[in-house]
This record gives structure tokens, sequence and C-alpha cells, in this order.
């Protein structure tokens, strides 16, 4: 049998060092007050003996866990079928790693898991939390604010009590929704159907917006509720043409939606886009890519959207470093033509 080699100790990497243990300790935890050289040794001595700060003791120290909570107000079987929260948490993940934080996934199936979630933010195990995807109805924002939590929430808010101080990072929901709405009219369609999103949230009523934006009053059986989803396009593409057997041309409020509307114009014999045009919103490159024929839709960054989110929280965290940026954040969207329309 080998013996299980000791875990290097402070007072070792001290005594490498040639410092004393509480020089060791502030350079560790990020503590201020140490001249360069002495940090270099200490750094290298570190390296030398494979010193692992103990997080607990260093927590004490810190009053930091260098965790981040990321919420997401979906069941899992909607966050792992949707290429969307993977780009979000990719995002996420890549800045929340430069920064030597871990990030701790939550996800809500229910009203049950609501209270659950607002007892683990509340729990100490995190320095704060990135939410996105909320409901209008969602108890999640007057939970955690309750906690205390800082906290940078994904896309704009729409819940009671309005925007205020609170920190959101969002595309441009509804000026590109009008980017797409002006594309087909600019192909010279003339009966323009959306299929919306879930409507009670607020990327989807603003997409919603945007449409209306330019359409003005256009029939309003040419606009029929979804949720963001394939099976959602497919049932609203089947209930748009047979209330508007003539549509010429479909704004779908996700690439999710969109792919499921193409293959009900598929099946019933309908060219794209000949007779019918398509766009989508968000190119999410798999789905875009992918479809028959492929999409022309609405870009939203969506990974840098993640990152944007975690960067905002790390600085609210950082007490060193001032946030002047507004409370909300919306970045651009762009066009991309392919084939559909």
């Amino acid at each position: 049998m080998t013996e299980t080699a000791q875990r290097p100790t402070l007072e070792a990497v001290a005594a490498r060092a040639g410092v004393s243990r509480a020089t060791v300790s502030r350079v560790v935890n990020g503590g201020d007050g140490v001249r360069e050289p002495l940090v270099e040794r200490v750094r290298r001595a570190v390296e030398e003996l494979g010193y692992v700060p103990n997080q607990a003791a260093r927590s004490l120290v810190t009053k930091r866990h260098d965790a981040v909570a990321v919420v997401i107000a979906e069941p899992e079987t909607r966050v792992f079928a949707d290429p969307f929260f993977a780009l979000q948490l990719r995002g996420i993940s890549k800045e929340l790693t430069a920064h030597d934080n871990q990030l701790v996934l939550l996800l809500t199936e229910g009203r049950d898991d609501h209270a659950r979630v607002a007892r683990y933010l509340a729990g100490g195990h995190v320095d704060g939390a990135l939410v996105f995807s909320l409901h209008l109805d969602d108890p999640l924002p007057g939970l955690i604010q309750g906690v205390g939590l800082p906290t940078v929430f994904g896309g704009r808010p729409g819940w009671s009590g309005g925007s205020g101080a609170v920190v959101y990072v969002d595309s441009d929901n509804r000026g590109g929704a009008r980017q797409a709405v002006r594309h087909l009219v600019g192909l010279g369609r003339s009966r323009v159907a959306h299929i919306t999103g879930a409507l009670d949230q607020t990327s989807a009523a603003d997409r919603l917006d945007g449409y209306r934006d330019v359409m003005g009053d256009a029939d309003p059986r040419l606009v029929v509720e979804s949720d963001f989803t394939p099976g959602g396009g497919e049932r609203a593409m089947r209930e748009l043409l047979n209330r508007r057997p003539d549509v010429d041309a479909v704004f779908a409020a996700n690439d999710l939606a969109a792919s499921g509307a193409l293959r009900v114009l598929r099946e019933q014999g309908r060219r794209v886009p000949e007779d019918v045009a398509v766009v989508g919103f968000d190119d999410m490159l798999p789905v875009a890519e992918g479809t028959d024929p492929p999409l022309t839709t609405v870009r939203q960054d969506i990974e840098e959207m993640g990152r944007i989110m975690a960067r905002r929280l790390l600085r609210r965290l950082d007490t060193r470093t001032a946030d002047d940026a507004p409370a909300g954040v919306v970045l651009p969207t762009t066009l991309i033509r392919r084939a559909s329309a």
C-alpha cells in the first residue's frame, strides 16, 4: 500500500517562500498590501508545492464562495432540447471560468421548485445569481429580491414592479422583428403572418409588437400564438393555413417554431419561398442551416448575452469595480438571409 501524499499547507508555502503565514494568506485570498516581489515568491511557492487553498477557509476571509447560481425558469425537458439554452450557458460558463468561478445550475420544473430555489439562494452557497427565461407571473424575481442576492436577469423584466434598478441583458427583440417583417414586405408579400412565442415572456411580446409596428392593422387571423417549440410551430402553421389559406409569408418568433412551420408547409405542398416565404429569429446554426430550405432569420448573439450577464454580475460582486453601465443592456440584432425568404 502507498501512503497518500500529505496536502501542502499554508505554513509549507510560507516556509518555501520565506515569508510569514499571514503574507501567504493575503496573497492566496486576493488581499492587498503585499509588495509585488513577495507576491511573486508566494505564487512561485504555491505552484512548486501544488498548494490548493481550502475553499471553506478562504470563504471566511474573502466572504466569497466563487460560485454563481444560474437559474433557468424552465423544466429540464425544455432546457436540454432547445439549443438556445446551451448557447447562453456556454457564454456564461466561459466568463465564469475565466474568473475562476463555479457555475451552479438550478432548473424549475414547476411551482413547487420556486421555494426550493429561493431557500438555496438564501443559504449562502453562492455569491450571486443569473436568471433567465422568466414568465410574467413567475414569483422568482420577488423571491430572489427578498433574499437580497446580487442578480442579473436575462431578458427585459416584465413582472410587477417594472424594470427600475433591475439589472438585465437582452436583445433588440422588437427591432429584430421589424427587420424580419420589413424584409418580407420588401419581397412583395402582403399577407404576412406571425407565429408568436409564449406571450407570457417579454421576448415574445416584444417580437409581436415589432410585427405590428410594420403590419399595422393586419387581419388578426394572421397572428397565431405558439410556444417557441417545433411542435408549437407545426400546430400554429396548420391553424394559420386553416384561417388564411392565402398566406404568402410567415415570421416565426424563433427558429424552432419556424422549423415546425416549414415541415407543415412541405406536407401541404406549399413551396418555400415561392408560395410562402419564412423568416425565423435567433440564428441558431444547427437549426437555421439544417432546415429545408435553410432559414432566413434574425441573429441575436445568444452566447454573448450569456457572457455579458456573467460579466455584469462579477462586476457587481467586486466592490472595487464600479459598474456604471445602465441597468438594461440591449444587444443589436441582424437579419441573416438564406433560401427560405
